[in-house]
């Protein structure tokens, strides 16, 4: 019988408790694990659920209601039978709102990632993010003829911190108009416009795509929600196009929703409302990450009290997250057990690592 000394007994538990780490970290390992979602569920404790998800504790939300308070809070949930589900109603009134309660020649009613944010719901240089959110402008719509911003990615910090890079607006004209808007400096760019009508009374799905880096690609894609008709697509990945993300100076990128809109004339507007069903910021190794909406795959069945099943044949990385984006279980399978969480909302991930697409499902767990 052979005796091993002390140092050898060191060594062999510390190469044990390595590979024991080692495979801790693959068998639970993500790609697309920094996810946040925001999702509209119902009448009341709207702000308190966008201040949980975009800043705890702090001021995600600009809004105009300490100017107009007699009308009450300018961001609610309403149900809307197109979207079949609940959706965020962003309120700006012509008089009195005003930008962030101080009277100036431009409105807005936004929420915010910013300084006081999660780190995963801020862009810093080299990384790689995902924003998925999806709106719906009322028909009559009406924007400026300066601009009616809908998005913005803005940079923060350096010299040229008060000009957003990619601006998402509206635009009066003939006719009215969709532009998305960019900015290497301090000076702006039309990349692509669209007539506006298309996206008028109807629900429509964003997807922008961002590399955070001195030379990164940048897409951003509109579809109608309800057919899958692409609206409105661009990326930078031509020679000539822009391709500079990340500003000097900058410490991180936030994203903006909302309505964001100049008052220089006024006869063109009125009290507007727009709708936005939810949003998403992911994270991720690679922008040849694919959301797809597979109309075969089923996830059933939904509401569950218990088990739940995607009828995919073979098994698939299944990810259960709240609707503050924390993930609670996960599992390889063609099954997941809910039975341990709370009646709620939740969302499930189906990820297939073979072709690094994923698909987003809402799930009610019923008692």
């Amino acid at each position: 019988m052979r005796f091993y000394t002390i140092k050898e007994i060191q060594y062999e538990t510390s190469v044990i408790l390595y590979f024991i780490l080692l495979l801790y970290f693959f068998l639970n390992y993500e790609p697309l694990r920094a996810q946040v979602v925001l999702q509209a569920n119902g009448p009341g404790t709207t702000y308190s659920e966008i201040t949980a998800v975009l800043a705890p504790n702090y001021n995600p939300i600009e809004v105009p209601d300490c100017n107009h308070s007699s009308f009450g809070d300018h961001i609610d949930e309403v149900y809307d039978s197109d979207l079949g589900d609940y959706a965020f109603r962003f309120f700006i009134h012509l008089t009195p709102d005003n930008d962030r309660c101080i009277n100036f020649d431009r409105q807005r009613n936004e929420i915010k990632a910013y300084d006081k944010s999660p780190d995963n719901l801020l862009g810093t240089e080299g990384e790689k993010v995902i924003y998925k959110w999806a709106f719906k402008l009322p028909v009559g719509f009406q924007s400026s003829s300066s601009f009616t911003h809908i998005h913005q990615l803005k940079s923060v910090g350096g010299i040229y911190s008060s000009m957003p890079m990619y601006t998402l607006t509206t635009r009066k004209s003939s006719p009215d108009r969709l532009e998305l808007r960019y900015a290497e400096t301090t000076s702006q760019i039309t990349l692509k416009q669209i007539p506006l009508s298309p996206l008028i009374g109807t629900w429509v799905e964003a997807t922008e795509k961002i590399d955070y880096s001195s030379s990164g690609y940048y897409s951003i894609e509109l579809k109608n929600r309800a057919t899958g008709e692409q609206l409105f697509y661009y990326d930078n990945s031509a020679a000539n196009q822009p391709k500079i993300n990340w500003r000097p100076g900058a410490e991180f990128v936030r994203p903006k929703w909302g309505i964001y809109r100049s008052l220089n004339a006024p006869n063109d507007l009125r009290d507007e409302e727009v709708l936005f069903s939810y949003f998403s910021v992911h994270e991720v190794e690679s922008l040849s990450t694919r959301v797809v909406d597979d109309p075969d795959l089923v996830v059933y069945p939904n509401p569950t009290s218990g088990m739940l099943y995607h009828s995919n044949s073979s098994p698939a990385n299944m990810y259960v997250y709240s609707k503050c984006g924390l993930l609670l279980l996960q599992s390889r399978d063609v099954k997941i057990d809910l039975s341990n969480l709370s009646p709620a909302l939740y969302f499930l991930k189906i990820y297939d690592e073979h072709t690094n697409a994923f698909e987003m499902h809402k799930i009610l767990k019923s008692n």
